[in-house]
């Protein structure tokens, strides 16, 4: 298993998400996506996005006054 790290700090909605999607089809089954992003739309979108691929969301953190860091656990 690997980590990756995706930084969308700065994009809006829905570019978070659409990083995500193309960084997620590089990975591996079993590999991580940090996803380190600040916006607000994304708290709901990324992990209705995991779940309705198949991925695990292992963390999912708050940073900073706002940002978050969510985790996402490449599925089969």
């Amino acid at each position: 298993m690997t980590a990756y790290t995706l930084e969308t700090n700065g994009a809006v909605c829905p570019f978070p998400l659409i990083d995500a999607k193309s960084a997620m089809e590089q990975l591996s089954s079993g590999d991580d996506l940090v996803i380190g992003f600040d916006c607000t739309q994304a708290t709901d979108s990324l992990p209705q996005w995991a779940a309705e691929d198949g991925h695990e969301v292992v963390a999912f953190d708050r940073v900073g006054d706002a940002g978050w860091s969510i985790t996402v656990r490449k599925g089969v």
